[in-house]
């Protein structure tokens, strides 16, 4: 591949960042949740809804982990990375777009269409980061991973720009209708940024592997997953690794599902909670881009290092949050580290999985990553039932960010990679 059709591979990768960032600013992160709160949630106490809304995301995220692994290995032994990619990605359009049907106490409703759009978001995300070894090279993956997530928080960010603007510069009566036509504009961006990856990322070479040759796809994933789990003692490392990202990403996940639903309950204003949103999504990808050049300087590791323990000052902090200049605070401290500690996470991971297996190994990873998804807002709704207030469930992320870090420390990263490449060699 010349330099001139590699520098387009990795701009398209990017743009399908740039492409399903807004559903995670819009759905995810800012509107949805103020919507379910306010208005699908409506007929519930508000410590209901937000433990409502924790119970949603993890259930989500449950339902994306438990297929991942399967269409993980069957993307790979069938050469169709790209194919599942939109399969997937067409599945959350359209329940994005089914969203303008959410009307008041209809949370039950909504619940519904947001699980159906997690599980399109996160099962596309599988075959997305999974192309990320075959479009970068070793010495680039870091950098290239940093990029995507900066064009992510700037696409996210320019699109709740646009919904913010539909949503407060009407009048109070056409405010449900702008809300709820948000979430079609999801649809349409999502669908229209995608439009790159799929024409211009070139799907990476099928391999079949020894015994494969009269295998259908699902049995040659199934397989492929046992001869995995058979082999895993070989990549000690990179279990290891996943065991810390599991851990640590519990809490970055849950603030990131649970931060606008928190600040509801407390009071936080919509314009605040949605504005300081859209600033995190501006602020956040200069820090994406910088923590893509950190590890050049202090090493992917220690990188992460710092991320987390930044992240345990702002859970902290989040247990006193009061006045709304705190909310913005917060909101900027949470922009310094969010894209840099995920980027530089699936980037350690690309060092240590075999090309030739990346479907199946990020979606081992997509399943750490959803099932960090389970735990953390389904603890931060029964700490917040249990107490009578959110306050406390905040505060208890910290535990994750320290145990995480802890585990890190005794992943060798420069023994993971070696397996993967002996691996690598051994499958040609």
């Amino acid at each position: 591949m010349d330099e001139k059709t590699h520098k387009k591979a990795i701009w398209a990768w990017t743009m399908y960042d740039w492409a399903n960032s807004g559903y995670v600013t819009t759905i995810m992160a800012a509107v949805l949740p103020v919507y379910y709160s306010s208005v699908a949630a409506s007929n519930l106490a508000p410590n209901v809804a937000t433990a409502y809304w924790g119970y949603t995301t993890s259930l989500a995220a449950l339902l994306a982990a438990l297929v991942s692994p399967v269409l993980g290995a069957m993307a790979d032994f069938r050469g169709s990375k790209k194919q599942f990619l939109a399969i997937f990605m067409l599945l959350g359009v359209v329940a994005a777009a089914l969203m303008y049907f959410i009307q008041e106490g209809a949370w039950l409703f909504a619940s519904i269409l947001f699980i159906f759009s997690q599980i399109g978001f996160a099962g596309s995300l599988v075959y997305y980061d999974a192309l990320l070894p075959h479009v970068a090279g070793p010495d680039e993956i870091d950098m290239v991973s940093s990029r995507g997530y900066a064009m992510g928080y700037i696409g996210g960010g320019l699109l709740l720009a646009i919904n913010l603007a539909m949503i407060m510069l009407v009048p109070g009566e056409l405010t449900g209708l702008m809300t709820r036509l948000s979430f079609v504009t999801v649809a349409i961006w999502w669908l229209g940024f995608s439009i790159p990856i799929l024409k211009i990322v070139s799907e990476p070479t099928r391999r079949v592997l020894a015994g494969e040759e009269n295998f259908n796809p699902l049995q040659a994933a199934i397989s492929r997953l046992a001869g995995t789990f058979k082999e895993i003692r070989k990549y000690k490392e990179l279990s290891k690794f996943l065991l810390a990202f599991w851990v640590y990403s519990n809490g970055i996940g849950t603030i990131i599902l649970m931060a606008t639903i928190y600040g509801a309950e407390i009071g936080i204003s919509q314009i605040t909670l949605i504005g300081t949103l859209l600033m995190v999504q501006f602020l956040a990808a200069p820090f994406a881009i910088l923590f893509g050049w950190l590890p050049t300087k202090m090493g992917t590791k220690n990188t992460i290092y710092l991320a987390l323990g930044i992240y345990t000052l702002i859970a902290i902090a989040g247990f006193f949050l009061q006045h709304e200049w705190q909310f913005w605070a917060l909101g900027a401290g949470v922009a310094t580290v969010q894209g840099g500690a995920q980027a530089l996470s699936r980037s350690l991971f690309g060092r240590m999985v075999p090309k030739s297996k990346s479907a199946e190994f990020y979606s081992f990873f997509s399943v750490f990553e959803k099932f960090s998804t389970i735990l953390g807002p389904a603890m931060f709704g029964v700490v917040s039932q249990l107490t009578g207030h959110s306050r406390w469930s905040i505060v208890s992320l910290v535990i994750f960010f320290l145990i995480g870090s802890l585990i890190l420390t005794t992943v060798k990263e420069t023994d993971g990679i070696r397996v993967a490449q002996e691996e690598e060699m051994s499958l040609s």
